[in-house]
């Protein structure tokens, strides 16, 4: 928390995106024959798996195990998580009406997740624990491609051809991705970050104008509650100053542009997390070791800096490797 607010710190603190799953084969046991969404509104499974990488490596922040389409399963809507494929939707959002299937979710609707964060904030003590959410253009691509797209041909033939249907629909993601990260917080999340995973497919322009609005909107949504807020997106190399200018606190950068160079993008007043290459993880431990010595060498004047890969764990990572990682940064930023 200290260095989300770009103040001193005893040493560089790390945690991974997508720490909690597939990589830990405990996780794999916990979860076996129990479908990903299913297991998302079990209190006691999400605490476990959340608890996991935790346990195992000893990061410094636990982030809530969850799904960014969680809250969309909350209200009804008819998706799954096909393993291999990703989130599906049985019935895309195609045109105004299909709005009036998109609300926020009820308090009793996500129950299940205020419960696993008060049984989450108990057992971590002054351990963080970090929200989790969808960002609403990333989620909005889901709902209108009605899955995982390389081109996201729908989603921009409706950003361009029907403007005001879609950033009605962002708007309306918006409040459901709120709701969501609200009630993280207010059962005791420290941190919150929000994902925009697919949101470097568009134009810097294009973002300003039709997504960065909506952001914003969950942003300032969560302002008062006083927790750092944190943004992330893959392949926004060209995006981080609009990213930040969201209204985030910290901003994820992935691994194609050097934190020397994304400080200057982004701009002062932020910090900023990441942002080791993923592959790395699978390279002899001298040259992990390297690598992860080059994204603290980067990092070394900056006033705030989380380190992070620059995506999520891939799922077959060898643990070994990230508990590596982690002892390495612990070891070797310590502050006299």
């Amino acid at each position: 928390m200290r260095a989300c607010r770009r103040e001193p710190v005893p040493h560089t603190p790390v945690w991974f995106m997508r720490q909690a799953g597939r990589s830990l084969p405990e996780y794999r046991k916990a979860r076996e024959g129990i479908p990903m969404l299913d297991s998302c509104f079990m209190p006691e499974l999400v605490a476990e798996i959340t608890m996991q990488p935790v346990r195992r490596y000893g990061v410094d922040a636990a982030v809530f195990f969850s799904d960014i389409v969680t809250p969309l399963k909350a209200i009804g809507l008819d998706l799954e998580i096909k393993p291999g494929v990703g989130p599906v939707i049985a019935e895309p959002v195609r045109a105004a009406a299909d709005l009036d299937r998109l609300r926020a979710p009820e308090p009793d609707e996500l129950a299940p997740i205020a419960a696993a964060v008060r049984l989450l904030t108990a057992e971590l003590g002054a351990t963080p624990l970090i929200g989790f959410g969808g960002a609403p253009f990333t989620l909005a691509s889901y709902l209108i491609e009605g899955g995982p797209s390389k081109g996201f041909e729908h989603t921009k033939a409706m950003m361009y051809g029907d403007p005001q249907l879609f950033t009605a629909l962002l708007d309306r993601v918006a409040d459901i991705t709120s709701t969501f990260l609200l009630t993280q917080i207010d059962a005791g999340a420290s941190a919150i970050q929000l994902f925009d995973s697919w949101v470097g497919s568009v134009a810097p322009v294009d973002y300003r104008q039709y997504v960065q609005p909506a952001s914003a909107k969950v942003f300032a949504a969560v302002a008062d509650r006083g927790v750092p807020r944190i943004h992330f997106g893959v392949g926004t190399g060209e995006l981080l100053r609009d990213l930040g200018e969201a209204g985030a606190d910290v901003v994820g950068v992935d691994w194609r542009v050097p934190l020397h160079e994304a400080e200057r993008r982004v701009g002062p007043g932020k910090a900023l997390q990441g942002n080791l290459d993923p592959a790395t993880l699978f390279a002899p431990p001298a040259a992990l070791d390297a690598a992860v010595q080059r994204v603290l060498d980067d990092a070394a004047r900056l006033p705030g800096h989380v380190f992070n890969l620059g995506h999520g764990v891939p799922p077959n990572a060898d643990p070994g490797q990230l508990a590596r990682v982690v002892d390495y940064v612990h070891e070797n930023t310590v502050r006299s």
